[in-house]
This record gives structure tokens, sequence and C-alpha cells, in this order.
């Protein structure tokens, strides 16, 4: 799925994610509640911060592999999010942290056309 810069689509983007945990094939087990709502939040962070920070096009790809979750969205921005130490006095900017406390790990990579983060969740 792509959003356009301009949408702000982060409510859809937690749809899509929801849509797609209920579409998970039925033979494993169902996906916790607490886990969906983790997804939810790693979906609106990530998306958040690649339309705040980032530049068009932003696309968002959901996949799973071996009980794990990779949540991954890409932007056109070449400069890289750096996840900053804990400061409860500093107001916004805790995304990473946020998603780095939900999340097993957080790969971020360059790419040709701009860079990539990836945040893996346990299902």
């Amino acid at each position: 799925m792509t959003f356009e810069h301009a949408d702000f689509p982060v409510a859809e983007a937690r749809r899509f994610a929801l849509r797609f945990l209920a579409g998970l094939p039925a033979s494993g087990p169902p996906v916790p509640p607490r886990t969906a709502e983790a997804v939810q939040l790693v979906v609106s962070e990530l998306v958040t911060n690649a339309i705040k920070y980032g530049s068009p096009p932003v696309e968002l790809s959901l996949t799973v592999a071996q009980g794990m979750l990779s949540i991954t969205v890409r932007d056109g921005e070449r400069v890289m999010p750096t996840q900053r130490a804990a400061d409860p006095t500093r107001v916004g900017q805790h995304g990473l942290e946020i998603v780095a406390a939900l999340s097993q790990d957080i790969d971020i990579q360059g790419e040709p056309n701009g860079k990539r983060v990836t945040a893996r969740i346990a299902l």
C-alpha cells in the first residue's frame, strides 16, 4: 500500500494493519488483542514519522515469517532517523522510543531512493 504525503493516511494505515492481521491464516494462533494494539501503534508511529520528516512516496508493507510480523515503512528522504535517549522533559519526538519498546528489533537502512525502517513484533 502506498500513501502520498498530502493524504496523511495514518488512520487508514492502522485499519490496513488490522485487516492484515485479521486475514492471517486461521491455522495459526489468534493474534492477542494487546499485540494487535501494539502493531497499530507501531504502524502509526512509523507512518507519521515518514509523513512528517520524510518525503513522498510513503509505503507501508506488512509481512509475516516465523511468527514475526515485519512492519516496513519506506519514504523518499535519505536522512536517517535516530533514536534519542529517553528524556521525560522532551516534548515530542518519542516515536522511535515507542517503536523500540513495542518491537523485538528495529532495522533502519538507506536505499537508492530514500530509506526503509522495519520493526519486528512477535505474534
